[in-house]
């Protein structure tokens, strides 16, 4: 099975990409060979460029106090669980405490790193971190790995509330959702969104053995998924059979 995301607005778009990017780091970053730790740290990069918005760090503070007041809402429930209700939003409580404590932007301690920031000025340039454009660089990849995972966990560590906030906000997002079985009758779907609700993520999972490929657009108002096939000439062909998957759309 695959499973494919869709974001309905430019927040979620955001946070998708950079659960992907702390993802990516934190597998490369276990490894010990210093060509992925070279793109671990171009990856740290990355995740700087799109968490570097002014107002990234307060939207995500937002979302967890929201988060929070809606789970307080479910107090007094007896159909939930309150220690598990404590739980989560003590989780909720310490990534708001850890995130608001970081100092100015999204990596902004970074940028104050001389040595990183070197390397950033020319890791846009094709073949810009080669040898004798980054003497100290090329010295460091010769470190043993255990001692480069040190570093790469340091520099991480400024990051790492970012990555817990957004990971819970998008897992809250993700189990809101109601997963149901449909149709693309002759490859196409489209479903009309009720009035009234302001949907955030679409998730589509999909039997990989089909071969096929969706093609994906949302608005508040309609959903629409188009059902595609790479073909010998490596490009997508439109896929006329019917193909069965599961939707979910989180609030």
């Amino acid at each position: 099975m695959i499973l494919y995301e869709y974001p309905f607005n430019e927040r979620i778009r955001t946070y998708l990409r950079l659960e992907h990017l702390f993802s990516r780091l934190g597998e490369l970053a276990e490894r010990d060979e210093p060509v992925d730790h070279h793109y671990a740290i171009t990856t740290i990069f990355e995740i700087m460029d799109v968490g570097g918005r002014a107002d990234l760090k307060t939207e995500v503070l937002k979302d967890l106090e929201k988060q929070k007041h809606v789970l307080n809402a479910y107090r007094g429930n007896p159909s939930i669980s309150e220690d598990a209700l404590d739980e989560v939003i003590g989780q909720l409580d310490g990534f708001f405490s850890a995130l608001n404590a970081l100092p100015g932007k999204v990596g902004q301690t970074l940028t104050d790193n001389d040595w990183l920031m070197s390397i950033r000025s020319r890791a846009g340039i094709p073949g810009g971190t080669f040898e004798f454009d980054l003497p100290a660089y090329f010295a460091w990849q010769h470190l043993p790995g255990n001692r480069r995972r040190e570093d790469l966990q340091r520099w991480m560590g400024t990051l790492l509330p970012l990555a817990r906030s957004i990971g819970m906000l998008l897992k809250l997002l993700r189990d809101a959702g109601q997963p149901q079985k449909v149709l693309a009758s002759g490859g196409l779907y489209q479903q009309t969104l009720p009035q009234g609700r302001s949907f955030q993520l679409l998730r589509l999972r999909l039997d990989s053995a089909t071969g096929v490929i969706p093609e994906i657009s949302a608005n508040r108002l309609l959903v629409s998924v188009r059902m595609m096939q790479k073909e010998n000439d490596d490009r997508l062909h439109t896929y006329t059979d019917d193909a069965q998957f599961e939707l979910t759309l989180c609030a």
